[in-house]
C-alpha cells in the first residue's frame, strides 16, 4: 500500500516526464509522471480501452531469422525482445534504427520503479531528452494486440502517442501481479479499482485472464505503444526494478545499458 500511494505522489508530481509509463490512474493525475519530459504514467482516461479483439501477440515467440532485440545491462545481464514490426511498423524501425545507430550504448534507466517499470533511452540522463530516426518526435498509435503484460517494451511519452522519441519503458511486474489504477475519495485517501468492469476498462476476458496470469499494468493500455516483449531475461528486469532508488526514483547506482543489439533469432 505505501509503494502504491508513493506511486500516486510520484505520478502527481512529475506528470510531465513519464507521460508514457505510469503506476496508478487517478482522478486528479496528470499525464506524466516523473518530473521529465516523456514518461510512463498515464493520462486519466487511458484505462476505459474499448477492444473488440481477444488477439493477444506479446506471447508469440520470434522464429528463426527474425530480428530480435537484445539489451545487455550492465552487472544485470541480457534482456532478449520479440519485436512486432506488423504490429507496431513505426515503433519498431524507430527503436530498430536508434539500435544500429549505437544510439542507445552506454545509456542508463534513469527512472526505475519497483513492481511497475524500468524507463531508459535518454542521452540526458534527466527524462526530458531523446529524439527519433527521423529527428522529431513521431506517432506510433496504439498497436492491437499488443498489452502492458509484465515484460511488455513501450515508448514513453508527454501525453500522447504523436510525442514518441527514444525512451522506452519495459514493464516490470511480478506474475500474477497488475494493477487497475485508483481514484481520490473526497476524504483525500485513495480507492484502488478491483475489477476490470469498476476500473472502466472494456477488454476481452481472455486478456483479463492473462493479465491475472502473467502480471502488468492494464491501466496503461490505450495511452502507449507497445511495441515490444521480453521473452528471456525477465530475471534481470526485476532484479533492475529492485534497486535503490533516489526520491525521484532514479537509481542511486546508476544501471547501464552497455549495448542495444538487432540481432537474428537463432533460437538460442
Amino acid at each position: 500500500m505505501k509503494l502504491r500511494i508513493r506511486m500516486l505522489a510520484a505520478l502527481a508530481a512529475s506528470a510531465v516526464m513519464l507521460c508514457g509509463c505510469g503506476k496508478t490512474t487517478t482522478s486528479t493525475s496528470d499525464t506524466s509522471a516523473n518530473g521529465g519530459a516523456d514518461s510512463a504514467a498515464p493520462a486519466e482516461s487511458n484505462a476505459a480501452v474499448s477492444s473488440d479483439t481477444s488477439v493477444i501477440h506479446n506471447f508469440e515467440m520470434p522464429e528463426i531469422g527474425e530480428k530480435i532485440a537484445v539489451i545487455t545491462v550492465k552487472d544485470f545481464g541480457e534482456i532478449k525482445i520479440k519485436l512486432f514490426p506488423e504490429q507496431a511498423q513505426l515503433g519498431v524501425e524507430n527503436f530498430v534504427g536508434l539500435a544500429e545507430m549505437n544510439y542507445y550504448d552506454e545509456l542508463i534507466f534513469h527512472r526505475i520503479i519497483p513492481h511497475f517499470m524500468n524507463q531508459g533511452g535518454d542521452p540526458t540522463g534527466t527524462g526530458t531528452g531523446g529524439k527519433s530516426i527521423w529527428g522529431e518526435k513521431f506517432d506510433g498509435g496504439i498497436p492491437e494486440g499488443l498489452y502492458h503484460f509484465s515484460g511488455a517494451v513501450a515508448y514513453a511519452n508527454s501525453g500522447s502517442t504523436s510525442t514518441n522519441g527514444s525512451q522506452f519503458y519495459i514493464v516490470n511486474t511480478d506474475p500474477g501481479e497488475f494493477d487497475l489504477g485508483g481514484t481520490y475519495l473526497e476524504d483525500g485517501s485513495v480507492y484502488y479499482y478491483q475489477t476490470f468492469e469498476e476500473a472502466g476498462m472494456n477488454v476481452p476476458v481472455e486478456v483479463q485472464e492473462m493479465y491475472k496470469e502473467k502480471g502488468g499494468t492494464p491501466f496503461l493500455d490505450g495511452g502507449y505503444t507497445v511495441f515490444g516483449q521480453v521473452f528471456e531475461g525477465m530475471d534481470v528486469v526485476r532484479a533492475m526494478g529492485q534497486v535503490e532508488t533516489d526520491e525521484n526514483d532514479k537509481p542511486l547506482t546508476q544501471v547501464q545499458m552497455e549495448s542495444v543489439r538487432i540481432v537474428e533469432y537463432t533460437g538460442e
